[in-house]
């Protein structure tokens, strides 16, 4: 049986998995999803507000991705070198600055300005939050931590949506980024207040920016980092399509109202929190490759029905295919996570950075091709789950057969 295996990987300080330290990992993982699905509802009242066309409107959707992908390319490596609270204080300081912004933009480039700024801050936490969990567990026990907390980083655009349309009703657009930017002041608090540094000094890298650069290659031509790496990362561009499709989906062509969009997100939370509870559990008895193969499989599975169904769907339908693949996303998500992270140690923010590069960088793609792809928006949602997903397992498979897999 195939289990988590330290013999490659740096021992992981000593610290007890309690659920403070969870929340704070969840809430680290899941502020930068809540500020990107939360202002969807909002985007009729922002049009109106800036005088924006609708298609334009998904600008803050884009900028938001590549400018967070880009800065956590920076963000890990420099952490690996100076340690973590730091950037994540001073991460969340910005990113509480780029909220304040989109909340008083008088005008749209302003609110890009303001996105770029809130994801330069954010993707500190996010990318963190994985390093931060690599510094302080090993083996089934960072499987656990990650399990709770990419539960939590795909819970958050599942409810934002709700919460986003509320506020928006009750006190308007405006009121999202408020929110946001209060969440991250509260969570640098907690932060500040009950975690230490998490990186000592003797384990620190001191790299130049063309070691940084050489270090990055050599994980791109790692198979024990790349092939689990991008089999999760086009699990997630699946995960991130679907919410850019459903609302043309579920509000034009199955007539769903705004609120009802919001509750269906909300309860796709549910079979994802399900999905991820099942994977520590799952792998501990059967090893966490084989069940995060069964995951892929499952979302494979998932985006097949709804191929099936795209001539004619039907509500039940979708929402069966949909919960068959987020079930899928849930158990791969965080198994394929730490097992991309499990042997590097050392390299636990780098190797982070890159992981969440990936991850945006086929969150960015799936989304652009809901729109792309001269098929409707079901068609298009259908054939990014199922050829992703089928493309994750190829990838993941290649690993499985990789001679050099386990070696350091």
């Amino acid at each position: 049986m195939e289990t988590f295996s330290s013999e490659t990987a740096e021992p992981a300080a000593e610290r007890k998995l309690t659920a403070g330290l969870l929340v704070l990992l969840a809430g680290l993982a899941a502020i930068g999803a809540l500020s990107t699905n939360i202002i969807l509802p909002s985007f009729p009242s922002i049009g109106v507000a800036l005088n924006v066309p609708a298609r334009d409107l998904g600008l803050t959707l884009s900028s938001f991705f590549i400018a967070f992908a880009i800065g956590q390319l920076f963000v890990g490596p420099l952490s690996d070198r100076y340690g973590r609270r730091w950037f994540v204080l001073g991460g969340l300081t910005v990113f509480i600055i780029g909220s304040a912004i989109c909340g008083g933009a008088e005008s749209f480039p302003m609110l890009i300005v303001g996105r770029i700024i809130q994801a330069l801050g954010v993707c500190a936490a996010s990318v963190l939050s994985r390093a931060i969990a690599r510094d302080l567990f090993d083996g089934e026990a960072l499987a656990k931590a990650l399990s709770l907390t990419m539960v939590a980083m795909a819970a958050a655009p599942g409810f934002s949506p709700l919460l986003g349309s509320a506020l928006d009703a009750q006190f308007g657009w405006r009121a999202a980024f408020i929110m946001v930017g209060a969440s991250g002041a509260v969570l640098a608090a907690y932060y500040a207040l009950s975690a230490g540094e998490t990186h000592p000094p003797d384990r620190r890298l001191a790299a130049s920016l063309s070691a940084t650069m050489r270090a990055y290659r050599g994980l791109l031509a790692d198979a024990r980092f790349i092939l689990p790496a991008l089999a999760v990362s086009l699990i997630i561009g699946g995960l991130y399509a679907f919410f850019a499709a459903a609302p043309a989906i579920l509000m034009l062509s199955l007539g769903l109202s705004a609120l009802q969009l919001g509750l269906f997100f909300a309860t796709t939370v549910f079979v994802v929190f399900a999905g991820g509870l099942l994977a520590r559990r799952l792998a501990h008895k059967w090893g966490a490759r084989s069940i995060a193969v069964i995951g892929i499989v499952l979302a494979m599975l998932g985006g097949g029905f709804l191929l099936a169904i795209s001539e004619a769907p039907t509500f039940p339908g979708f929402a069966a295919a949909i919960a068959v693949f987020l079930l899928g996303m849930g158990l791969v998500n965080p198994l394929g996570t730490a097992l991309t992270l499990q042997p590097f140690g050392r390299q636990a923010g780098l190797a982070s950075a890159l992981l969440g590069f990936l991850q945006m960088a086929c969150a960015a793609a799936g989304t652009a091709l809901t729109t792309a792809l001269p098929l409707s928006p079901l068609g298009a949602l259908s054939v990014i789950l199922t050829g992703g997903s089928t493309l994750a397992l190829v990838i993941f498979l290649r690993q499985r057969r990789d001679p050099n897999h386990g070696k350091a």
